[in-house]
């Protein structure tokens, strides 16, 4: 399960740096765009990775391909719209980040792919290619609608009231559940398939 290859880890660190800050930066960005000023104190507003960083789920991301960052405190009263729409909105910010830098990353490689053979357009290509595939393995992993992630939230935002509150009641037992569909491999069997849709679809759009 483990990967200790150095140099993919090496190759690799560039886009999970990027890949969680801008994630959890979109977070708080939305959050202070709709009134909650919680991010800005926080010192969470910025693209210095260190604030963002929880060593923990960078090596997982690192290792064993998925992981996570330090998660933005909202506070969802201050949110204007309400708390479901509100968390809806701040939620959705980090996933749409990552496939937007996915996107944009696409569509770089299709800039520099002609030139495929010179020195710096290899070192350029080897240096996409994982900014491609973390950025969508944080946005599929982070959509799946289990507490304490993202998706949970999302889906809250589109149930009714009563359906939202058994959402987030299961936050209490979110991270248990998340660890069970870890250790099972139920995560990485739905993983592995959407990412590489993404990744196709994205391919389709830009070359």
């Amino acid at each position: 399960m483990f990967d200790f290859d150095l140099g993919r880890m090496l190759i690799s660190l560039p886009a999970i740096i990027i890949g969680l800050t801008f994630h959890e930066y979109a977070h708080g960005r939305v959050a202070d765009y709709l009134g909650d000023d919680t991010p800005y104190y926080q010192g969470r507003l910025t693209l210095n990775p260190l604030p963002h960083i929880d060593w923990i789920g960078f090596l997982m991301l690192m290792l064993v391909g998925f992981g996570w960052a330090k998660p933005v405190q909202v506070n969802p009263y201050k949110l204007r719209g309400g708390v479901k729409k509100g968390m809806m909105l701040v939620s959705l910010a980090g996933p749409v980040m990552n496939i937007l830098l996915a996107l944009l990353s696409m569509i770089a490689l299709r800039l520099v792919w002609p030139y495929q053979g010179q020195e710096w357009a290899n070192y350029t290509i080897m240096l996409l290619y994982p900014l491609i595939q973390i950025n969508l393995v944080l946005a599929v992993f982070n959509l799946v609608p289990v507490p304490p992630l993202d998706g949970s939230k999302i889906l809250a935002g589109m149930l009714s009231d009563r359906g939202a509150s058994v959402m987030y009641t299961l936050e209490q037992y979110g991270t248990l559940i998340l660890l069970l569909l870890l250790i099972t491999g139920v995560i990485s069997s739905i993983l592995g398939p959407l990412v590489q849709l993404l990744y196709s679809l994205l391919a389709t759009i830009v070359f």
